[in-house]
């Protein structure tokens, strides 16, 4: 059966630097064993779809925040459709991404029992990072997450940081994503592998960039099992 969101809502963390940073959050009926989940959205920000996530989560049993990546660069804009990221994401500060990622950590360390990270496209490879930033994680998952190779906004590849990564790791592609080639998995698989790391690679060959989060609709079968894949990670019975 599936459960409901305790309670929803807007949450205001405080990073490193004094920075606030806008959230949203929903805390799962099941207390405060439950496992916890820290989102980190794509290119948009704190899009609308994140909120709605972070919902998910708590009706799956798993409290979750989801956090914005653009407080300090576009904190009065709205991040609905009209929001243009490109400028934001060329001045984040790997530094204080990091920091903000760790806040929404502590926030649900308070209230969870282990605390994942789950990111998509850039969040994505945020999410991955965070195996080696020291802040306790006891998963990272990643969709379509860019594993090798430099970035535009300065975020460092997981690839060559891996060797300092200290937890599981999952990531989930698109076969048919052409932004994330074959070659580029199969050299993190490497990585991975090299540092002695248990990880889980799962290809949905079909399935473009972003399939779960802006085309499930259209690549249903791969979003539910996708889901079942975050679920069964994270420990919690994929039939919620």
């Amino acid at each position: 059966m599936r459960g409901s969101a305790l309670d929803a809502g807007p949450e205001t963390l405080v990073s490193r630097d004094g920075t606030r940073v806008r959230a949203y959050a929903a805390l799962a009926e099941s207390g405060g064993d439950a496992p916890g989940m820290l989102i980190v959205p794509d290119v948009r920000g704190l899009h609308p779809y994140y909120e709605e996530l972070a919902l998910r989560f708590a009706q799956a049993g798993i409290h979750a925040i989801a956090i914005d990546l653009y407080e300090r660069t576009a904190a009065d804009q709205p991040r609905g459709a009209d929001f243009e990221h490109e400028p934001h994401v060329l001045q984040l500060d790997p530094a204080c991404v990091n920091d903000d990622v760790a806040a929404g950590a502590a926030w649900l360390r308070e209230r969870a029992g282990r605390v994942f990270s789950i990111g998509f496209c850039l969040g994505g490879r945020i999410s991955l990072l965070q195996a080696g930033t020291g802040i306790g994680l006891a998963g990272v998952i990643g969709l379509y997450p860019w594993p090798v190779n430099e970035h535009r906004s300065g975020i460092p590849s997981p690839a060559e940081a891996a060797p300092h990564f200290a937890c599981p790791v999952l990531a989930i592609y698109g076969g048919a994503d052409r932004g994330i080639p074959e070659e580029d998995r199969i050299a993190f698989d490497r990585a991975l592998d090299a540092a002695g790391l248990e990880h889980r690679s799962i290809t949905f060959e079909d399935a473009p960039h972003s399939f779960f989060d802006r085309k499930a609709e259209d690549h249903a079968e791969a979003s539910e099992a996708t889901w079942r894949e975050v679920l069964d990670f994270v420990g919690v019975n994929a039939t919620r």
